[in-house]
């Protein structure tokens, strides 16, 4: 088991997407600094989880430390993170810095990595991505050595369980999808 999977073992999705903000994503040579999450757990409405495993989210079932992809409104995919069966976090934005020429050519429109589609379009994120291990030669994340300064709000962009502030972001950090309503950090 990698570190990654093993720093992660056990963590419920809120825990996870907190634990994400400030990590390293890396896609196939391209990637930076998580700066915007969101919690998604099997009880909650506005998961995809939860009315149990079905071909489409089967993976959001599978191993901790796993990709979870899907597409979106039928247009842009989506990238999560597999905490335990069922939960998953979405990767709602990045801080790029590395390959930047590559996401540039993805995606020549700025934001480059501000919101889950364009994130997902700078990195190349692939149908066939689903399933794959966040430890491996193209996905890889390594945690910071401290959880930074967090933000904490109600998640965007679903119409069930809207109030419940499992939406994570870093603190200070230019490039989240949208501002937070009450921008005090939380630790």
């Amino acid at each position: 088991m990698s570190s990654f999977m093993q720093q992660i073992a056990g963590l419920d999705a809120v825990a996870l997407a907190r634990r994400l903000i400030g990590a390293r994503l890396t896609v196939r040579g391209a990637g930076g600094t998580i700066i915007e999450t969101e919690a998604y757990a099997p009880n909650d409405p506005a998961s995809h989880s939860h009315r149990g495993p079905t071909p489409r989210n089967a993976s959001m079932f599978g191993p901790a430390g796993h990709a979870y992809v899907y597409r979106s409104y039928g247009i842009h995919l989506c990238l999560n993170v597999v905490a335990t069966p069922g939960a998953a976090v979405l990767i709602r934005a990045l801080d790029p810095d590395t390959g930047l020429d590559m996401m540039r050519a993805r995606r020549p429109a700025p934001p480059l990595c501000s919101g889950p589609g364009r994130l997902t379009q700078a990195l190349d994120i692939r149908p066939d991505d689903d399933g794959a291990a966040f430890d491996g030669p193209d996905f890889g994340i390594g945690l910071a050595a401290a959880v930074p300064d967090l933000l904490v709000g109600p998640r965007i962009g679903i119409s069930r369980a809207q109030d419940l502030p499992w939406r994570f972001g870093l603190a200070g950090a230019a490039g989240l999808s949208r501002p937070f309503p009450r921008a005090r950090p939380d630790r």
